[in-house]
């Protein structure tokens, strides 16, 4: 989805891209959270941080409706800190992040630099979001290399969306904390002109979709993100934001992911109380 425009050009886009809450009444809703409500659990090396996080992500949450999972991980201090890591949600463009490294990934197997049609398609989906290039790059890739790249990634968690619906897409916490971790680290799964390829496009996101994580980050830190917004008829609007962070002395990647808004712009603000209170407690560490 492209930018935040009226409900009626939103539904109209995301039917054009298959993912019209109209065709997809017959379609198994994200798992709901159990019964019991979970808290937030935080770690770190750093002493007092992590009670100081724990503390400022439950009252950022408070009085917010809908269901929250939260990921934060700071290898500066070896910090972390989680909500709901495994439950499921709707991935909406989120997934998109995934996409484009699983294309990257299956590139280099045959040392193979992306096509000139690849870049355009890459750079639309991810710097504004473009459903068709999603939806022309899923079907290049076909199920059998994006799991293939799921279970290279060990994102386990991770269920892709059945008959070209990629939107819907089952994404966890935990899961969308691996696939940040690879792309901000030196790994076996992307290379390192790869990670830089998908740091370089998601540091590039239109203005209008730079909300989500980066909220509230001090000066002089960098951000990449990708941001996520489906409505449906079951669970409302899910709206999430990835995003990885690095400057004042910190290195760190979140992920925020919502359901059961009642708006967009309900489930953002949701999203940037927890990645303002994640920013300020790091820089202040």
């Amino acid at each position: 989805m492209n930018q935040r425009t009226s409900s009626t050009t939103r539904r109209a886009r995301l039917l054009a891209a298959g993912l019209g809450a109209g065709l997809l009444v017959t379609v198994a809703a994200a798992a709901p959270a159990s019964a019991a409500t979970p808290t937030v659990s935080c770690t770190s090396a750093k002493a007092g941080l992590a009670a100081k996080l724990k503390k400022d992500i439950t009252a950022a949450l408070a009085n917010r409706r809908g269901t929250v999972a939260v990921g934060l991980y700071d290898r500066t201090a070896n910090t972390t800190c989680s909500l709901r890591a495994s439950t499921a949600y709707d991935s909406a463009s989120v997934v998109k992040a995934t996409v484009l490294s699983a294309l990257l990934w299956d590139a280099q197997k045959t040392r193979r630099a992306l096509t000139s049609r690849e870049k355009t398609l890459a750079t639309a989906m991810i710097t504004k979001s473009d459903n068709a290039s999603t939806s022309t790059l899923w079907k290049q890739l076909g199920l059998t290399k994006i799991k293939g790249f799921l279970t290279a990634a060990n994102m386990t968690q991770t269920k892709p969306g059945a008959n070209n619906y990629w939107g819907l897409t089952q994404i966890t916490v935990t899961d969308e904390q691996k696939l940040l971790k690879l792309l901000t680290a030196k790994n076996a799964v992307l290379t390192d002109a790869s990670r830089a390829y998908v740091n370089t496009l998601m540091g590039q996101v239109i203005a209008a979709q730079r909300w989500g994580t980066p909220y509230g980050r001090p000066a002089g830190v960098s951000w990449h993100v990708k941001n996520g917004w489906l409505s449906r008829a079951t669970n409302g609007w899910r709206v999430h934001s990835i995003g990885s962070f690095k400057g004042g002395g910190h290195d760190y990647v979140i992920t925020v992911l919502t359901h059961g808004n009642s708006t967009m712009d309900y489930g953002i603000a949701t999203i940037q109380g927890v990645a303002k209170v994640i920013h300020r407690d790091l820089a202040a560490s």
